[in-house]
């Protein structure tokens, strides 16, 4: 009698991996600066309105409760809510009080100046709340841009007439061998940089095609609607 061989056991499936994996995974931009002054903005509301709930007198609790309901939103708003997600099919863009979607397929161009925004094919413009443009970081990308491309000159120059002690330039520095650098740009400009690249090979890709949608923010725009009808009446009362 002959004892049958053990059966191995069916493969699982395999986990997709490497590009594929990441294919509908969001990239996210954010601005860390609103991010930042917008935790320390609630910190002194909530300082401020809990004392004033707490130990005040009359109607100062209540006005203080109606102020915060009122300004916590607006605060998360405009710092704490703005980001830009990216993926291989869409830009969706999560504003204070509206959220865009928009397929690459829809997307008719990205453009900075004193703001970054995006236009779709039908015209209509949408603001990148999440990338605020600063002027400050564009200047000090520019002088360092500058400051480079004047070490890299000097660096030829000395490889070229001391008998190529620029070679070490392969590492990263300056002179005959050398790598250069990349253009410096600041944060926002190097994420729309990204965005226009990804647009530019997704925008006919068959899964990137469909609507543009828009929905506005109630869970935002209800709690300021009611702060602010509670503020004016309490105010009005008084």
């Amino acid at each position: 009698m002959t004892t049958p061989d053990p059966q191995s056991p069916a493969p699982e499936p395999s986990q997709p991996s490497g590009p594929a994996a990441a294919q509908y995974q969001d990239r996210i931009y954010r601005s860390p600066a609103g991010i930042a002054g917008g935790v320390l903005l609630l910190a002194v509301i909530g300082w401020l309105g809990i004392d004033a709930v707490v130990a005040g007198e009359g109607r100062t609790p209540w006005l203080a409760l109606a102020a915060m309901l009122f300004l916590v939103p607006l605060v998360v708003a405009y710092t704490l809510r703005p980001a830009v997600y990216v993926n291989d099919d869409r830009l969706r863009i999560r504003n204070p009080f509206r959220v865009i979607v928009l397929p690459w397929g829809q997307v008719a161009s990205l453009r900075s100046g004193f703001s970054n925004e995006v236009f779709d094919e039908s015209g209509a413009k949408y603001q990148l709340w999440a990338l605020p443009v600063s002027l400050r970081a564009r200047s000090k990308a520019s002088r360092q841009e500058t400051r480079a491309a004047a070490r890299a000159a000097r660096g030829d120059a000395d490889g070229g007439g001391r008998g190529g002690r620029g070679g070490r330039g392969g590492r990263g520095g300056f002179g005959p061998g050398a790598v250069p650098e990349g253009p410096r740009r600041a944060e926002s400009d190097r994420a729309m940089d990204e965005m226009r690249e990804l647009l530019e090979r997704r925008q006919g890709a068959e899964a990137a095609q469909g609507e543009v949608t828009v929905r506005w923010a109630y869970e935002i725009a209800g709690p300021v609607v009611a702060g602010a009808v509670l503020l004016a009446v309490l105010l009005a009362v008084g």
